[in-house]
């Protein structure tokens, strides 16, 4: 200590003498060092992939009970569905569409489709994301559609609880929840119970996934919707050849096909 209070150089190139002197035995011994380590984390690796083993072994064994159960039910609906003469549903079309914007417009939550010109895309179509829906096509042009959110003030929807069967309206609040009206009468919601389209008015299909039950600090009734309609990057817009909302140009536009196929018949 006093050395290094009277010469500080001293101290200093001692300590840096005596480093380069035992670096290559610390170079030695850490040699056989990392060996262990790589062998404990070896040990470990292996203990960890028989557990992981174990479990996929399990799952794979539930997975098979699923599959012949699905397979037992599937045989089943074949047999009814032919005693039934059940009729098969249509083969639906779609075509996808990248959301290129979000604002503008008259309404306040919808968004824009950049579209093909030969995409023969139909206001009054339903929009879909990877979860659920979320919402349907207002204007068309030859290569852009602008689709209506769920969330928007203007939507409305018939709606279906899956697990009570009331029947409700679902209405955009411009929030990122809507809320359910008209619900029936002693109907009471489960938090978290899924919202299905009714069907009803023959404006959406039945069975589409709109979201779920969420009961809002009021004690409101509403619903979380399935689609990530704060992020909306791709949609697929499908055509239900359903008639409840008929829009204004389809009209026009069949009255001057007969038209001009009266003029090709003359």
């Amino acid at each position: 200590m006093l050395l290094g209070r009277a010469t500080p150089l001293v101290p200093e190139r001692a300590r840096i003498t005596l480093s380069d002197a035992l670096a290559p035995i610390y170079a030695v011994v850490d040699a056989p060092l990392r060996g262990l380590r790589g062998a404990a984390r070896a040990v470990r690796e292996v203990c960890a992939l028989q557990a992981d083993n174990a479990q996929l072994r399990l799952e794979n064994e539930r997975l098979r009970h699923w599959y012949d159960v699905a397979m037992a039910l599937d045989a089943e609906n074949a047999v009814l569905k032919a005693n039934l003469h059940w009729v098969p549903d249509p083969k639906l079309s779609f075509v996808t569409a990248r959301v290129v914007a979000d604002a503008g417009g008259v309404y306040a939550r919808s968004v824009l489709l950049s579209m093909g010109p030969h995409s023969d895309v139909r206001r009054g179509e339903v929009a879909l994301d990877a979860s659920g829906v979320a919402g349907r096509v207002t204007e068309v042009g030859t290569r852009s559609a602008r689709v209506l959110l769920i969330t928007d003030m203007n939507s409305r929807i018939p709606v279906l609880l899956e697990k009570s069967r009331a029947r409700a309206i679902l209405a955009g609040t411009n929030s990122p929840t809507p809320k359910l009206l008209y619900l029936q009468d002693g109907a009471h919601p489960e938090e978290g119970e899924r919202v299905i389209t009714s069907g009803a008015a023959n404006a959406f299909p039945s069975g589409l996934l709109i979201g779920t039950v969420h009961y809002g600090p009021d004690q409101q009734v509403q619903v979380t919707p399935a689609a990530d309609l704060g992020r909306l990057e791709i949609v697929r817009i499908f055509d239900y050849g359903l008639d409840g909302i008929v829009p204004p140009e389809s009209g026009l536009r069949t009255v001057a096909g007969r038209e001009a196929a009266a003029g090709a018949g003359d």
